[in-house]
């Protein structure tokens, strides 16, 4: 398996599991570009229980900056690199 093919997978399984816990803002796709702008460790994202898993998900929703890709007031993802 590749690297890009292994990250794909990781990345669809936190989707997966954002959406059956009901934790989307909007939809997968603005979760994924939020996601993609924390500068995160997705290995580590995808591995946390769900209290972890949750505080980052939602924490990084609510304070994402859209228009400067961004996350504000000053949070920090347990998962950020």
């Amino acid at each position: 398996m590749t690297y890009l093919s292994q990250k794909n997978k990781i990345i669809d399984s936190i989707l997966d599991r954002a959406d059956k816990h009901r934790l989307l803002w909007k939809d997968k796709i603005t979760l994924f570009m939020d996601l993609d702008n924390a500068d995160l460790d997705w290995g580590l994202l995808d591995s946390f229980d769900d209290d972890n898993f949750q505080h980052d998900i939602i924490g990084i929703q609510n304070n994402m900056n859209r228009k400067t890709g961004q996350l504000d007031q000053h949070f920090l993802p347990r998962s950020g690199v």
